[in-house]
């Protein structure tokens, strides 16, 4: 077998798929035309690039925080 997954188990995967709006399928007679439905991806990576910036913002924040503590805590061990 070309796959490592039986038919039956690929065909559940693809019904899950178009369940979630991922794919569409178009049946020609006995051939199923799988195609990928980009719309749905678009929205999830703009959901995600919108978290990304957001946490990336707030990490880099707190860093800075810290290293300020970090330097302030150096100095003042270092007057003693």
């Amino acid at each position: 077998a070309p796959f490592r997954m039986s038919f039956a188990a690929s065909a559940k995967h693809v019904r899950v798929l178009e369940n979630a709006g991922l794919v569409r399928r178009k049946v020609h007679g006995r051939s199923h035309v799988i195609r990928l439905n980009p719309a749905p991806l678009a929205a999830a990576d703009k959901w995600l690039r919108y978290y990304e910036r957001f946490w990336r913002e707030r990490l880099d924040t707190l860093e800075a925080l810290i290293r300020a503590e970090d330097k302030a805590a150096t100095r003042k061990r270092s007057r003693k």
